[in-house]
């Protein structure tokens, strides 16, 4: 990251404010065209028995592209000017960021049920998650919709953060690459079991550190806001290695034993049942108040991680450099 200790506050900021415009052209789109283009090049030019190996290529060259396109983006408009730079780093890691994103997404889905309209409840709930929503009831359209705020405050806000911190908006592009190679080709289907595992492998490891911080920041955030800060600790350590994720367990863990509910359960995907593993005890039911609940801590988690970050950066950079 570039000397400014401002980058990340102001990149958080801007989420904050205008979240996700749709008028602003995103950078994941382009990955998402270039993740196709490359996977067709493939299947074109390499033979299903090197699948494998050629699943190597698409990190490389996707997260690798976009950490170099990004990095020489930037070193170009230093040699302009450092502010515009760094105003150009913080605009970058905006994009990869998506806590307003994730909250508007939740609380849409809050004020359908509030309005007893479970229809429109159902298809929003749809748009942010994998699972089938058509005949859903309104504890398991919350749950839905807890799960996915809560799985998503590590992919959506604190692993972006994270890298850009360690690595400025080049580092955070890359990690926004790997999280989309894994939501487009890390199946483990007859599809892409071989072709995609390396992008899998790779989201794994690149969210092992941030989903263990965010289950630590989750329960500091229930302990402030007055939530059940030790059920919150029990659950994760517990429940969290339960889930089929390495990652995803540690923050739906930490929200459901905050909140005091039991998350996981049957999940229904094209028609086929799945049973994913219960995390927290059933102290309760399920209410729809549980999703604005989720999104506090949401905010909570995102802001105390850009406070503890820009600290740090300030402290290792020596001081208040403003430039």
């Amino acid at each position: 990251m570039t000397a400014a200790w401002w980058v990340l506050p102001v990149a958080y900021l801007l989420d904050r404010l205008l979240g996700d415009p749709r008028w602003l052209p995103h950078p994941v789109i382009g990955m998402g065209k270039a993740v196709a283009a490359l996977e067709a090049a493939l299947r074109r030019l390499v033979p299903p028995r090197r699948y494998r190996a050629a699943g190597v290529l698409l990190p490389l060259l996707v997260a690798g592209g976009s950490f170099a396109l990004t990095w020489a983006a930037l070193r170009l408009l230093a040699q302009v000017s450092p502010w515009l730079a760094a105003l150009a780093e913080a605009a970058l890691i905006w994009t990869t960021i998506a806590a307003k994103g994730l909250r508007d997404a939740g609380m849409d889905v809050h004020g359908h049920l509030l309005r007893g309209d479970l229809p429109a409840a159902r298809r929003s709930l749809g748009m942010i998650v994998g699972r089938d929503t058509a005949h859903l009831d309104a504890p398991e359209i919350t749950r839905g919709a807890v799960e996915t705020v809560a799985e998503n405050i590590v992919d959506a806000v604190v692993s972006p953060l994270f890298f850009a911190l360690l690595g400025g908006a080049p580092l955070a592009m890359a990690y926004r690459a790997v999280n989309t190679l894994d939501s487009m080709v890390g199946y483990k289907n007859d599809k892409y079991i071989d072709l995609g595992w390396a992008s899998a492998r790779l989201d794994d490891v690149a969210n092992f550190i941030p989903a263990r911080l965010t289950a630590l920041l989750l329960i500091a955030a229930a302990w402030t806001l007055r939530l059940d800060a030790a059920r919150a600790w029990r659950t994760v350590r517990r429940d969290a290695p339960k889930h089929p994720s390495p990652n995803s367990g540690r923050p739906e863990a930490a929200v459901a034993g905050a909140l005091g509910v039991r998350l996981g359960g049957e999940n229904s995907y094209r028609g086929v049942v799945s049973f994913r593993a219960y995390m927290g005890d059933k102290t309760r039911e399920l209410e729809p108040e549980d999703i604005p609940r989720t999104a506090r801590l949401l905010f909570w988690v995102a802001g105390a991680f850009v406070l503890l970050g820009t600290v740090l950066w300030m402290w290792w950079s020596g001081g208040f450099a403003w430039i």
